[in-house]
């Protein structure tokens, strides 16, 4: 429970730094999309695909709900915002979508906090490689929970809301284990699923909206940044 309360820390650290750089909007966006692609790209996805296990059609079922999570992620956004243009705002950002990829950082960090008590019942070895990678990445999620949700117009409190959930998921996450085991399988599906909509976010609306106004290199050198990131903490935790 001391590394859960790590993770806890770290998430609310990360959301800190989100919120004291607001001034330099385009580069937190840059540097939250570097990270949001790291972590699918070099952590998410191939988890993914080795827990899952099986073939559906000759595709792995990791990959399938990769595609699926990308393409319920594009359906839900544009419903949300057909919706907010029926009533006459076609220009605003859809507070809604903000809370779901929030809400959807939540799910992930709970299931982080399982995987960090799932590795510590297998052993002591096993959970400090999690551990590392989990309270390092949890900076990151902390970050990306509070940009996302204050990205799309959501009031500070909201942003902030979010931020403490998903600092005290993993440390619910890691308390259920001691109740229960996920299936690996299962554990897998989620992760692919969440991996294809956090990329759809990632690739569709923080990127193009941090090089909207600044199409500055130090905006590119910030995702490059936040991409050799998660490649540190992946290796790290090898």
């Amino acid at each position: 429970m001391f590394v859960a309360l790590g993770a806890f820390l770290m998430t609310l650290a990360g959301g800190w730094v989100a919120q004291r750089v607001s001034d330099r909007r385009h580069l937190v966006l840059g540097l939250a999309g570097g990270l949001m692609l790291g972590v699918v790209g070099l952590d998410l996805l191939p988890e993914a695909m080795e827990a899952a296990g099986g073939l559906v059609l000759g595709v792995p079922a990791a990959l399938l709900l990769f595609v699926g999570g990308f393409l319920v992620a594009h359906l839900v956004e544009r419903l949300l915002a057909v919706r907010q243009a029926a009533h006459g705002a076609a220009e605003a950002r859809v507070p809604q979508v903000g809370l779901t990829a929030a809400a959807a950082m939540v799910g992930h960090s709970l299931m982080d906090g399982i995987a960090l008590g799932a590795a510590f019942q297998v052993g002591g070895g096993m959970g400090a490689a999690v551990a590392l990678a989990v309270i390092t990445h949890d900076f990151a999620d902390g970050f990306n929970t509070y940009t996302l949700t204050s990205l799309y117009g959501n009031a500070r409190r909201k942003a902030l809301t979010m931020l403490f959930a998903d600092a005290v998921a993993p440390v619910a996450g890691a308390a259920t284990t001691l109740l229960f085991t996920l299936p690996e399988e299962l554990l897998g599906c989620y992760l692919g699923f969440f991996g294809g909509a956090l990329l759809y976010l990632a690739a569709a609306e923080i990127l193009p909206e941090a090089h909207h106004d600044h199409p500055a290199r130090s905006t590119l050198l910030c995702t490059v940044a936040g991409v050799g990131f998660i490649w540190l903490v992946v290796a790290l935790a090898q």
